[in-house]
């Protein structure tokens, strides 16, 4: 499916960025003993105040990524996406010390069960009336996956009832959405344009009381401009194509240089490694600074773009924090 988007937004310019993940696929607490000390990444310590924690920090099929953005004296946070599991996120949260109160926006990236698992449990911790859920209207929407046969497999949806009882007010948007005082725009649809980047077969989408093929046009990502160096564009697994993504976040900020690219790029499975080579000449092209494939960027993929991106990739782990 194609769509043609004309938004363009006045995006401000952000003095930095922070960026930490809550949660991801993997978890790794002996990286801060591995790599040198940096200030653009750090790692979670294996030990505190002189002792190692009875728990350590979760990791599992998910994604979830604090974003803080500053400005002179402001400083604002927008959650990207919730985890798939209860559990994962509101422990991670607690690990990791973060504060919940200054959360002012929590951004779904689409439906999908592994990023929105712990909504309801997160926006709970949430006082009414301080924050805000911005979510596409398909991701409510009952999804399955057709396998080869005619089997199908149910998908778990997102409850709009149960956010609603929290008390937190939930946008439902198909266009970019403005954040933290216009320092992060959510992108909405992303306009498709590339010749590659068709999204996965098999899925179904319930409209009208009839499934049809499901192009997940709820898929959206988060937009900064850094001051001095160009676009942050984090996404959450890129359904709409990574390169789409970034073409269309430079379309509707008016910036053409991309400093970061980081969130899950969606290359994974066989169908999705006939595109990689691909995605990384494309990437080529657009010249980021840094690159950070999380969550459904798989080994292969990773280690493919590492090898071509020596100098601007980074590994990610639950519990990192990007300093930008």
């Amino acid at each position: 499916m194609s769509v043609e988007k004309d938004y363009v937004v006045q995006i401000e310019e952000a003095d930095r960025v922070e960026v930490t993940t809550i949660i991801d696929n993997y978890t790794d607490t002996t990286l801060a003993m591995s790599e040198p000390p940096s200030e653009m990444i750090k790692r979670p310590l294996l030990a505190k105040e002189g002792k190692i924690p009875a728990e350590g920090l979760l990791a599992e099929h998910g994604l979830c990524l604090l974003v803080k953005v500053f400005k002179g004296d402001q400083c604002h946070s927008v959650l990207l996406d919730s985890g798939w599991s209860k559990i994962g996120v509101p422990h991670n949260m607690k690990m990791l010390g973060v504060d919940v109160s200054e959360i002012e926006a929590v951004v779904i990236s689409h439906g999908h069960m592994d990023h929105c698992g712990a909504l309801p449990e997160i926006l709970e911790l949430i006082s009414p009336g301080s924050a805000s859920v911005i979510v596409h209207p398909d991701a409510f929407l009952p999804r399955i996956i057709s396998l080869q046969g005619g089997a199908t497999i149910e998908m778990p949806t997102m409850k709009e009832s149960a956010l609603k009882k929290t008390g937190i007010e939930v946008v439902k948007t198909k266009t970019p959405h403005s954040l933290a005082s216009g320092l992060v725009f959510s992108l909405g649809e992303v306009e498709r344009t590339t010749d590659f980047e068709k999204g996965i077969p098999g899925h179904l989408i319930k409209r009208k009381d009839e499934f049809e093929p499901d192009s997940i046009m709820d898929d959206q990502g988060l937009v900064i401009n850094l001051k001095g160096k160009g676009l942050v564009i984090i996404t959450g697994c890129a359904h709409s194509g990574i390169i789409n993504t970034i073409k269309y976040a430079k379309k509707i900020t008016r910036v053409d240089t991309i400093y970061a690219v980081m969130g899950g790029f969606h290359l994974t499975g066989p169908q999705f490694m006939l595109i990689t080579d691909r995605t990384v000449e494309e990437l080529k092209k657009v010249k980021p600074s840094l690159i950070i494939p999380m969550h459904c960027t798989c080994r292969v993929a990773m280690n493919w773009i590492e090898r071509e991106f020596p100098d601007s990739f980074m590994l990610n782990s639950v519990g990192t924090t990007f300093c930008f």
